[in-house]
């Protein structure tokens, strides 16, 4: 369990479950989503995960979903999986009423030492919806870089969402570690 500025980081539990879909699906989808500048309620209706998906991260062997606390409530939570020489970055949310003042950046911060430190990673890999300009360009600001490198949305699988539109595809994002 580690501490930075104020922020208690842990991994999550079987117990979390409940706590994290819902702070997952309040960051990116419906009505309260809106709140925050993360929403994808314009591109995507349905659910963005499901306690089956948070629950594979928490006991899978290779991955860490990290649960952000603030005065004993969790107000974040990000995964990290060792995929080799890198680590992928996702699962990535934050309550929207504390959306935009500088709590994402603290987090993703913490997630990258993380990774170095427990993996010696050399890299840190993501997906993002290639038409979300403004979140690229926010992890672009922390110093990840475009790869033009795309993967198809999974059109059809419900357990990602109800595209609103026919473009959509996750492209690759890299941050190479000094």
């Amino acid at each position: 369990m580690e501490t930075t500025d104020g922020l208690t980081f842990r991994d999550a539990t079987d117990a979390d479950v409940d706590t994290l879909v819902a702070l997952i699906e309040s960051a990116y989808r419906g009505d309260d989503s809106r709140a925050g500048w993360t929403t994808e309620a314009d591109i995507l209706e349905g659910q963005r995960t499901d306690p089956e998906g948070v629950l594979a991260v928490i006991k899978s062997p290779d991955s860490r979903l990290l649960t952000v606390e603030r005065d004993g409530r969790v107000v974040a939570c990000c995964q990290l999986e060792h995929r080799g020489i890198h680590a992928y970055f996702g699962m990535f949310a934050v309550s929207p009423g504390l959306q935009g003042g500088g709590l994402g950046k603290v987090i993703i911060a913490e997630a990258e030492r993380i990774a170095r430190e427990t993996w010696g990673v050399t890299e840190m890999h993501m997906t993002v919806i290639s038409v979300r300009e403004d979140l690229i360009a926010w992890y672009e600001r922390r110093g990840y870089r475009r790869t033009g490198q795309m993967t198809p949305f999974p059109y059809g699988d419900e357990r990602f969402g109800l595209p609103r539109r026919e473009d959509l595809q996750f492209e690759l994002l890299v941050k190479k570690f000094a």
